[in-house]
């Protein structure tokens, strides 16, 4: 008799079963974001073939192009989750305010964000997609969430991790036990257990950054680059570089096979790019429960405090050492 193969439902009830006093509420929340990852899947199977590729003509709260997979993926997180039961909140990077549950609707005690298509510029080359996703919780029983109350530190993450759609479809998370890799087999509709216990190599050898910014990057950031491309069997350079234009595919790559992603502050936008509460902060809990290291630069990305919902955030994730090797540039120490 062959081995029946682990799905993401049964993982989950196996998990829940770890917590005596478990309502089920966050495992069912876990289960609608794989539902949500199969019908962007099937969306994109098909994107080429029912008019959904290409602009819809608006610009995003970012200042981005919406490109019309943008739009629909937003719209199936909202429908799976407005009237779920399991969240009280949601917030996205496509729309400039969060969506509370009406207080006459079920709603749960969890607040969801969520970038809906990471790497969009992607969408009509037939190239990887993403998603990602955080999870907070909210105590308050009295009232629904403010604004303001989903502004909170990477370290007060419950859950968070991504959705990859490429030549499979993966569902990857973790809930601060470890970081374990689901992959949706389209004959059954189901997504099973694929990597388990994730750990993502101490140093690697492939770097991914966007080179078409360097002439903007500060001193020492360019000094690290230059640094990776220098030929030295001791330190095993030169790295090579793997960027795919999709924030979720780089990382990915990276938390199975070690190395770094750079998306660094400019001289005159030390900011940043990457917004910090669904995009930065949840990839940074996945990487550092697999053994890794996501910063600024200078912090933690974990310890930043969040001023506003949109906030973005130079990010330096991926392999420890090579992690601390960049900070040490970038800090001028090197």
């Amino acid at each position: 008799m062959r081995e029946f193969p682990l799905t993401l439902s049964r993982f989950i009830i196996q998990s829940q079963a770890a917590h005596p006093g478990a309502t089920g509420e966050f495992s069912n929340l876990l289960t609608q974001i794989g539902l949500v990852g199969k019908l962007i899947s099937q969306d994109l199977r098909r994107a080429g073939l029912i008019n959904i590729l290409g602009a819809t003509g608006d610009t995003n709260v970012q200042g981005e192009t919406v490109k019309k997979l943008d739009a629909i993926a937003n719209d199936d997180f909202i429908k799976v989750f407005q009237h779920s039961g399991y969240v009280c909140a949601l917030a996205s990077e496509e729309m400039e305010k969060p969506i509370s549950i009406p207080g006459n609707w079920p709603h749960g005690r969890y607040m969801l964000l969520f970038d809906p298509l990471d790497g969009s510029s992607n969408t009509d080359n037939n190239m990887p997609l993403g998603a990602i996703f955080s999870v907070l919780k909210y105590d308050r029983t009295d009232r629904l969430p403010t604004e303001a109350e989903l502004v909170r530190r990477g370290t007060e993450q419950i859950a968070a991790g991504y959705l990859l759609y490429g030549s499979s479809t993966m569902l990857v998370y973790t809930v601060g036990q470890g970081v374990y890799g689901f992959t949706l087999e389209p004959g059954i509709g189901e997504y099973l257990l694929s990597h388990e216990r994730i750990r993502i190599p101490e140093k690697g050898k492939v770097y991914a950054a966007n080179e078409g910014n360097y002439n903007k990057w500060s001193t020492g950031t360019k000094k690290y680059l230059d640094w990776l491309k220098v030929s030295d069997k001791a330190t095993g350079r030169p790295y090579s570089a793997r960027y795919s234009g999709c924030l979720v595919a780089d990382v990915h790559r990276l938390l199975l096979g070690g190395g770094i992603y750079l998306y660094p502050g400019e001289v005159d936008k030390p900011e940043g790019k990457l917004r910090l509460l669904y995009e930065a902060n949840p990839l940074a809990f996945v990487v550092e429960q697999a053994g890794g290291k996501a910063s600024t630069g200078t912090s933690r990305i974990l310890e930043v405090d969040p001023k506003k919902l949109h906030q973005r955030v130079p990010l330096i994730i991926g392999s420890r050492l090579d992690v601390e090797q960049a900070e040490a540039y970038i800090q001028g120490g090197a």
